[in-house]
């Protein structure tokens, strides 16, 4: 069976071409967060900021791929994993205000349901199709992070192909086209997962430390908590700038 490649596509990067991404959750009250995935409003506003000031502007995914492709340097990926339904209310304001977009990676298997993969909680509901939709229409990008939040690396080839050619039929189900790209839950991946997101049709996927794997469907990301502000944003992005330059790809005079 071939893949649908009527999604948008975006240009392919060289191996060893790595924008500076950073990675969100939810964005709500981090009092109670056991896993440093979530930051409030306010940080968020005060993040994006910082960047701001810095001559920076993030954008999702694919407006990133495509901007780098042409030389267009200054932006910063942002990616939102999960799908939670605090991306609505709490998220797309402060992004609109700072003229930012983002790519949301979505579990088109768990509509309006929770993160239930997290054993030690808090609870936080995740958005309907309806939800997804109102992403779109907002202008941020969706994409696929799977059907349910599983480890893709542990399931067998007919698992692996309902989470990767599975979610991607039913994004494009939910939002009149597929998803142009893939984020892999827990940020990681293998040769047979990463293959599989390839045969699926996706032309770009996100990881967090894909190692040797590292490339254009299993691109390197930033995790931001609410601990980030200035000094340790700088130090992330250095520490970007360090692991480029170690990847061989000349370093630019600014982190896109």
């Amino acid at each position: 069976m071939a893949a649908d490649t009527s999604a948008p596509r975006v240009p392919a990067l060289p191996l060893r071409s790595r924008p500076w991404i950073l990675t969100y959750h939810s964005v709500s009250d981090p009092t109670d967060d056991p896993y440093g995935i979530t930051v409030s409003a306010d940080r968020l506003d005060e993040q994006l900021t910082w960047l701001r000031r810095r001559g920076l502007r993030g954008v999702g995914m694919s407006a990133l791929l495509r901007a780098r492709a042409a030389g267009e340097r200054g932006l910063v990926g942002l990616t939102f994993d999960d799908g939670y339904a605090d991306f609505l209310g709490e998220a797309l304001p402060v992004l609109l205000a700072h003229r930012c977009t983002a790519t949301v990676f979505v579990l088109p298997g768990r509509p309006g349901g929770s993160n239930d993969w997290d054993p030690l909680g808090p609870r936080r509901p995740l958005l309907t199709e309806e939800g997804v939709r109102g992403v779109a229409s907002a202008g941020m990008e969706v994409g696929s992070h799977g059907m349910l939040h599983r480890d893709l690396t542990v399931l067998s080839d007919e698992e692996l192909r309902q989470e990767t050619w599975g979610s991607r039929d039913a994004l494009h189900h939910v939002l009149g086209q597929p998803p142009a790209g893939f984020c892999y839950p827990y940020g990681t991946a293998d040769r047979r997962v990463v293959e599989s997101v390839r045969e699926a049709g996706y032309a770009y996927g996100c990881a967090l430390v894909p190692g040797p794997l590292a490339g254009p469907l299993a691109l390197p990301r930033t995790h931001v908590s609410h601990a980030d502000r200035g000094v340790r944003l700088r130090a992330k992005e250095v520490r970007h700038r360090l692991r480029t330059r170690s990847a061989g790809t000349p370093v630019p005079g600014d982190a896109g």
